[in-house]
């Protein structure tokens, strides 16, 4: 599938370029492709690392027989994305396996709070709140085809009805201040919307942590609920890899394009890549005004990831845990609060915020006889060079007695680390950039197309483009589809995502 190496760059150079050339085979860049090439157009790729994927790489770190996710491993945007929908993911070999819990969030003893997919459940799981949860919920779930689209086409299509719009931004109101705190009568509703919020990796209360809790939690009460890729993430993006090749693309890997000049024989430039990268790459190529803008982007805190190897499912003190797709720790709402706000000041906290997924509590094949893979992030300052491995597993531990006692090996990655295995995460920063109010709307650059640079033929298709990031493929396909307008004169439907 792949062509390695540098000499296929030069090969091709002999003859004639590529149509389109796309830098970077995360979800973005392999939906970028995919979309050029269904337009019938001849597409190359190029991948620094030996292998595809960026953010969806699967590989064995401890043993052959059991494979871990690297870096993205539960994907509840997978199901929800005009872009896989379309795809069609189960008619490219691709199966989600849905947790009956989407996420856990376990409290001090043997309590949880729990979202199952059934929103009944949800509600009588949580006492009182229930009904506030209810009301907090049903209305997304109702109107889930036009959030998700309010979300992850943005300004690139209106809104059908202000339905959407006014859902959301009530809720976003409500939840994304200091009154954040007095909108639940009890702990449990508390602490399970602010473990959603902190998937914003910022600090909380905050509008965009309200709306990301809004839009990840009211998707694990749908039919897609929050899913993990049976035999692990590298999956989805060897479907998309394989479909560009079917299509004739090319992909070469293990080849790192240090100039925009190299792929200068290509009509247009697509480029899987943060604003840092991208400076790195045509820094002396761009006006100065736009550059200051990619140099004043900002990013936000970093994530530290442990993979471990153990010999058990984690032991969660909480029964309702075990059985969960994802478990968020983090203790109650203030506590995540509190730890968000010193991540964001540049001060480790002694118990940030965690994220853990035994995935072969969702797809059992991941085990091997009775060892099985388990993957946690914790959020850290920017750029943190500590190794997280002893500070997570303490912090599983407290909720998860004696799973010290079930490690077999253990892998420890910091923030700074991030950075070198994939230099999108700057810093650490999964999410390619702060989720700030203004970058969340400006995003990377004040401009009308957040997607074209002042470059010729030149696009931006990364997670620092909206609509941000997760598993969804969104930034590549709308970037794609304003260079096939501008381009070639092709021309797709926004919520097409398809040709």
């Amino acid at each position: 599938m792949a062509v390695p190496g540098a000499g296929a760059r030069a090969g091709r150079r002999a003859g004639r370029g590529p149509d389109v050339a796309v830098v970077g085979s995360g979800p973005n860049g392999l939906a970028a492709a995919v979309t050029m090439a269904r337009a019938g157009l001849r597409v190359e790729l190029y991948e620094a690392a030996p292998q595809v994927g960026g953010g969806l790489r699967s590989a064995p770190i401890f043993r052959d027989d059991v494979l871990h996710d690297i870096c993205a491993s539960v994907h509840p945007m997978a199901l929800a994305s005009p872009f896989l929908r379309q795809f069609d993911l189960p008619a490219h070999g691709v199966e989600l396996l849905v947790p009956e819990v989407g996420y856990a969030h376990p409290l001090d003893g043997t309590r949880a709070a729990v979202a199952y997919r059934s929103l009944e459940r949800t509600c009588a799981g949580l006492g009182a709140d229930g009904p506030r949860w209810r009301a907090l919920m049903e209305p997304l779930v109702r109107h889930s085809g036009a959030v998700v689209d309010l979300m992850l086409l943005g300004r690139s299509r209106l809104p059908a009805g202000a339905a959407a719009p006014a859902l959301l931004g009530r809720r976003v109101l409500a939840h994304g201040t200091r009154a954040a705190g007095h909108r639940f009568a009890g702990p449990e509703a508390a602490a399970l919307l602010a473990g959603v919020a902190a998937h914003v990796v910022g600090p909380l209360p905050s509008l965009t942590g309200a709306a990301v809790a809004m839009m990840l939690g009211h998707l694990a009460h749908t039919e897609g609920g929050w899913p993990l890729v049976r035999g692990g993430s590298g999956r989805l993006a060897d479907a998309l890899a394989a479909e560009l090749v079917r299509l004739g693309g090319r992909i070469v890997t293990g080849t790192r394009i240090d100039d925009l000049r190299e792929v200068a024989d290509a009509r247009v430039v697509l480029l899987d890549l943060a604003p840092k990268e991208f400076l790195r790459l045509a820094g002396p190529l761009l006006p100065a005004g736009y550059r200051r803008s990619l140099r004043s982007y900002r990013y936000g805190p970093g994530a530290a990831k442990v993979d471990y190897l153990v010999s058990e499912p984690v032991p969660w003190a909480a029964p309702e845990a075990r059985r969960a797709g994802t478990v968020h720790l983090g203790g109650s709402e203030q506590e995540i609060f509190r730890a968000e706000r010193l991540v964001a000041d540049g001060v480790r906290p002694p118990d940030p915020f965690v994220l853990v997924v035994d995935p072969a509590v969702t797809d059992p094949g991941r085990a091997a006889g009775r060892l099985r893979p388990v993957w946690a992030y914790a959020h850290v300052p920017h750029g943190d060079p500590a190794d997280p491995v002893e500070l997570v597993t303490r912090r599983i531990e407290r909720w998860a007695p004696g799973f010290r006692d079930t490690v077999v090996a253990s892998r420890g990655l910091s923030a700074a680390q991030l950075e070198l295995y994939n230099p999108n995460y700057v810093g650490g920063d999964i999410a390619a950039g702060a989720l700030t109010l203004r970058q969340s709307v400006l995003r990377p650059a004040p401009r009308w197309n957040p997607y074209r640079t002042p470059l010729p033929g030149t696009y931006l298709c990364s997670a620092s483009t909206p609509p941000g990031p997760g598993v969804h493929g969104m930034c590549g396909f709308l970037a794609a589809r304003s260079a096939l307008a501008r381009e070639f004169g092709i021309r797709i439907p926004a919520d097409a995502a398809w040709i």
